[in-house]
């Protein structure tokens, strides 16, 4: 009896799992999508997102433990307290500088001779909002896409992009790990052609959204089946293949939200069998927050990250 109870009970957690390999990326994004909707028509907006965005990385959390891609990826690396440092200097007080800025378009605009008198005549404001966000997504992932190319093509940006690529596990908590140079970059290869565009406020919460959710999907260490999903989003799948050492396999997927420049420029790659686990740099990252920031703006750090010898080695 304990045994048929014991194998039904076998049976019932394999068959969780399944579903949920199958079914926790869509419900993780679109839930998430769903909350930002009753989040940004509350009358606190940023508060209540900021809680849908705990809720799901919690939920993240929980299925790495459940249904984990890589099971070494569980163990500390070491790098907790500045994975967390980085996330709250890029994507807490850069995301609120950029809100800040959405919320002066204008002002945004203004400093972006001759571009300016482009501000507000062109963006399709009477549109459906969901068409406005879809139109916003693509268009900042042009500058997201060509931000992330260079920042591995150029060695003067991949000393700021290293320390992203610097990790040895993915998981939900290293999702914000970016130099803040790295992150100011980017943000302004994908939000002043919007700025100049016109966008109204709320297509760049939307925005902020989307990226928000689809950062901690592609990094978590959930072992999810995206299937077609990898032909539009970029998923886990695809971003794990992006973090290979490999360097014919990181120079490619470099989308952020979606894959459609990737398609169009050909650096989509997803071949038919499991992603990299095999992760990292050749460099070297120091040890610590604020040598972190501090490393790629001296010669010695410079060297250190692209792994080169040191003088007089």
């Amino acid at each position: 009896m304990i045994s048929e109870r014991s194998c039904a009970l076998s049976k019932a957690r394999y068959l969780l799992k399944r579903i949920l390999r199958y079914l926790s990326w869509p419900l993780v994004f679109f839930s998430g999508l769903l909350g930002s909707y009753f989040a940004f028509a509350s009358t606190h907006p940023m508060i209540a997102f900021a809680t849908v965005y705990a809720a799901a990385v919690f939920v993240l959390f929980l299925l790495e433990r459940y249904i984990p891609y890589e099971r070494r990826w569980l163990l500390s690396d070491g790098e907790t307290v500045n994975d967390i440092g980085h996330t709250l200097a890029t994507k807490g007080l850069l995301q609120l500088a950029g809100l800040i800025a959405a919320v002066f378009p204008m002002y945004a605009a203004n400093i972006l001779q001759p571009l300016a008198a482009l501000k507000f005549g062109l963006w399709p404001s009477d549109w459906p909002m969901v068409v406005q966000v879809a139109l916003a997504v693509v268009t900042a992932e042009l500058g997201l896409y060509w931000a992330h190319r260079i920042a591995h093509e150029k060695l003067f940006f991949w000393r700021f992009h290293a320390l992203h690529h610097s990790v040895v596990r993915l998981w939900v908590i290293n999702t914000g790990r970016f130099h803040v140079a790295d992150s100011l970059f980017k943000l302004a290869m994908s939000q002043i052609p919007l700025y100049c565009l016109g966008a109204p406020l709320h297509v760049f919460w939307w925005l902020g959204a989307v990226t928000a959710f689809m950062g901690i999907l592609t990094h978590c260490n959930v072992d999810m089946r995206t299937g077609i999903f990898d032909l539009v989003f970029s998923t886990p799948r695809l971003h794990r293949w992006h973090h290979s050492k490999d360097l014919r396999e990181g120079n490619m997927n470099y989308g952020e939200n979606v894959v459609i420049w990737d398609l169009i420029f050909r650096t989509y790659y997803n071949p038919n069998r499991p992603s990299s686990i095999d992760i990292g740099i050749k460099g070297q990252i120091a040890p610590g927050f604020l040598k972190q920031l501090a490393q790629p703006f001296t010669k010695e750090g410079v060297r250190q990250i692209l792994g080169r010898p040191s003088r007089g080695s």
